[in-house]
């Protein structure tokens, strides 16, 4: 199963300027087989994007959790969850 799943953001710490690009990155510690990777908002079970990494041009609404989800098929894991807050 998928471990270590960890999410770093660009820029840092996720304090982004209004109508700047966001950039998020997905890693993965352990894990073996095709993992598939979606990105989730708090409280939204939608997925937001698909694929290790995830690019958002904020608005004024994108302030919030962001978690990536990674699953092998079998089971998942998630990363700890980022706050993003738009300046």
């Amino acid at each position: 199963p998928p471990s270590g799943v960890s999410l770093s953001a660009q820029p840092p710490g996720g304090r982004v300027a209004l109508g700047d690009l966001l950039v998020l990155s997905c890693a993965v510690a352990a894990g073996t087989g095709p993992l598939s990777f979606s990105w989730h908002r708090r409280g939204s079970a939608a997925p937001l994007g698909t694929g290790p990494r995830l690019e958002l041009r904020v608005g004024d609404e994108d302030s919030d959790q962001y978690q990536c989800r990674v699953t092998d098929g079998d089971s998942a894991a998630e990363s700890p969850p980022l706050n993003v807050t738009v300046l």
